[in-house]
């Protein structure tokens, strides 16, 4: 009953051994007399007693939960008093926004938190709504303040100079990269000489992941972010920038102490990696709302050919993003003759087919599969007409009348004609690829079975199902990367102790299990 009344209520989750802070009690007092606001107000969860808060035990900080409407909208851990007292304030603000000017809650996700509709009576509501909202007004990007500087106690400093600045952030979470997940994010750069080095800083210890946007009507946040952040060269923003975070934070190139997505496309590619739950809603509509059903969201292929791809990927990128489209995949791909010859089977009779494989042949084609409700006949509908010539007469604003191209035959963007060659143009470009996944030996029969239905809900093919017993040779064998590490006794102990499932699955292409 606390947590749904009206306003803002901060729980300090504490725990029986060191009871609640005095400090911070002292530090609530002062804060609702100062602000002597009807629409604040403060309680204390002892974890230990109550299940729901069952992985917040054996920690050695505070937890602040931030409760409006009977969700979850912050979360702090720490006993930072001057960072809760500016978290409070600014909490307390929005909340006054959604109750007096309807502005959509944005609502966040704490691992901590256990999903369980049984334990609710325990510790009131529980957020089952896994999505953190945005309004689609909003832009945002993907922030990441790097190990070093977690290391050195800085993150709760460098969130404060963040929100000084104007930015919010939307979603915020400490994780530890695996090598390999570090391997994914940055494989971008893996022609670079420094990549391995990279993998390894940013595996070393956690990080704290972002989500910053800057408030509704506000201009694009990726380029006012990165000014924020300063250039990547540590010398460079010292000189250039000397207020900047990486000018102030920074030691060197690969330790330039925070992370910020390049373009709209990169953070777009980020926020799926660390935030798959990350959505949109479209503003003033709630959950609920009667009204026609939406399109269903789709995937349709586009290509750009080689010569735009060279002189306007990134116009034409940003246009696809403006247009409401999402990057699901992306791959530049260098064609040979009989494979263009595949994909354009039915053209290869037409007077413009060697034009076309002239034009598809000459250089890295840049493959997108983009995802929007309806997007097949959107993105036909953004391309214009097939023939270069009539598209600048008839659609001179649509993208192949924009960029045409020297050929008056061949245009230089493709579209897929329907969802059904959509799928088959999509697979020709983005194989389906195989993966391996463990179900671990603690794991109930019932929540066993509930993992594999997941696992095909997802979209996955399970190809194979087999259930062993590892020997300590096998688990040894099966984690050799982790020998070094301190923990590899305890794991192969772990996984020789019982039964478990393992599973090889076919994944759709745009969606990567990982080693579990």
């Amino acid at each position: 009953e606390m947590l749904v009344c009206k306003g803002l209520t901060v729980v300090d989750v504490y725990q029986q051994w060191c009871g609640p802070c005095r400090a911070v009690i002292s530090l609530f007092r002062k804060i609702k007399n100062e602000l002597g606001d009807d629409l604040l107000h403060f309680a204390v969860a002892e974890a230990d007693s109550i299940n729901v808060l069952e992985k917040y035990r054996g920690k050695c900080e505070p937890t602040f939960l931030f409760y409006a409407g009977g969700e979850l909208v912050a979360v702090l851990r720490g006993a930072n008093a001057p960072l809760l007292q500016r978290i409070v304030v600014e909490e307390l603000v929005k909340e006054k926004r959604v109750l007096e000017q309807g502005v959509q809650r944005i609502v966040v996700k704490d691992e901590g938190l256990v999903d369980e509709e049984e334990q609710e009576d325990d510790a009131g509501p529980i957020q089952n709504d896994e999505d953190i909202l945005v309004t689609d007004n909003r832009s945002y990007t993907v922030a990441i303040i790097k190990p070093d500087i977690v290391a050195h106690g800085k993150t709760d400093e460098i969130i404060m100079k963040i929100q000084d600045a104007g930015f919010e952030i939307l979603a915020h979470e400490e994780r530890t990269l695996t090598e390999s997940e570090a391997q994914e994010f940055y494989q971008h750069k893996a022609s670079e000489p420094y990549f391995q080095e990279l993998v390894q800083f940013m595996s070393s210890g956690p990080s704290h992941v972002l989500v910053i946007s800057k408030p509704e009507g506000c201009d694009d946040v990726i380029p006012a972010w990165r000014e924020f952040l300063g250039p990547t060269d540590i010398e460079e923003a010292k000189r250039e920038h000397p207020d900047s975070l990486r000018a102030q934070y920074g030691s060197e190139t690969l330790f330039n102490a925070v992370h910020g997505s390049y373009d709209g496309e990169q953070a777009s590619r980020e926020l799926a990696f660390f935030f798959p739950n990350f959505r949109t809603a479209v503003s003033g509509r709630h959950s609920g709302h009667a009204g026609p059903e939406p399109e269903p969201v789709e995937r349709t292929l586009a290509l750009i050919r080689p010569d735009t791809a060279r002189e306007n990927r990134e116009m034409i990128l940003a246009k696809i993003h403006k247009a409401g489209f999402k990057v699901a995949m992306q791959k530049e791909v260098m064609l040979t003759e009989e494979q263009v010859c595949l994909f354009y089977s039915e053209h290869q009779n037409e007077e413009y087919f060697p034009a076309l494989l002239k034009s598809m042949t000459s250089g890295p084609v840049l493959a997108l599969a983009l995802a929007k409700q309806g997007a097949v006949e959107h993105w036909r509908n953004l391309l214009g007409p097939k023939d270069p010539k009539q598209a600048k007469e008839d659609q001179p604003e649509s993208l192949r009348a924009q960029f045409a191209g020297e050929s008056e035959c061949v245009n230089q963007l493709h579209g897929s004609q329907s969802l059904e060659e959509a799928e088959k143009e999509i697979s020709f470009f983005f194989p389906k690829e195989q993966t391996l996944a463990v179900i671990k030996p603690d794991t109930s029969e019932e929540h066993r079975d509930e993992i594999l239905e997941e696992i095909q809900a997802g979209g996955f093919t399970i190809s194979q199902l087999q259930e062993t017993v590892l020997s300590r040779e096998m688990a040894e064998e099966f984690y050799r990367e982790h020998r070094d590490k301190p923990f590899f006794s305890q794991l192969v102990d772990y996984m020789c102790r019982s039964r478990r499932e393992l599973c090889r699955a076919e994944e759709p292409p745009d969606i990567k299990i990982p080693l579990i």
